[in-house]
């Protein structure tokens, strides 16, 4: 079972549905369960999680949350526009290393989660070579978290 930390102050349906009409975006309803009760996350334990074979793991450094705190969905949206991000993604964590945990917000990828490889962003952006499946949602993806094993 993860353990999820997290600083940020508590929202309300009101603020996530603030959030959503001045970015015109549809948030799953499990995404906004996990913003309802954390708001973000500042570190889980354990905090590894699986890319692919070629990829390896990788370490999640952190979640986004709505509001005035230093890594907030507001600002990453406005960094990781549609320029960047394939249509239908918003980047809602991070690795260490700049990589981003995306979130789909549109059909046939809603509600999954992914994993952008920022050194091999695509020219492109309907290009998703850069972009590996984590999980079908939030709540799949933290359960998915494991401890290094050889620590």
């Amino acid at each position: 079972m993860t353990k999820v930390f997290s600083t940020n102050d508590k929202l309300s349906i009101d603020e996530i549905t603030q959030f959503e009409k001045k970015n015109d975006l549809q948030l799953p309803d499990q995404y906004k369960d996990f913003l309802l009760r954390w708001n973000g996350v500042a570190y889980t334990e354990p905090n590894l999680f699986f890319i692919s074979k070629e990829q390896g793991p990788s370490v999640l450094n952190g979640l986004h949350g709505i509001g005035d705190m230093y890594d907030n969905l507001q600002d990453s949206l406005d960094i990781f526009d549609d320029d960047r991000l394939p249509s239908g993604f918003i980047s809602i964590g991070f690795d260490p290393a700049g990589n981003q945990i995306v979130l789909g917000t549109k059909v046939p990828y809603y509600d999954h989660i992914y994993f952008w490889d920022h050194e091999e962003e695509a020219e492109d952006e309907s290009d998703m070579s850069n972009m590996y499946f984590l999980a079908n949602n939030i709540f799949d993806f933290l359960d998915s978290l494991y401890d290094d094993p050889s620590m």
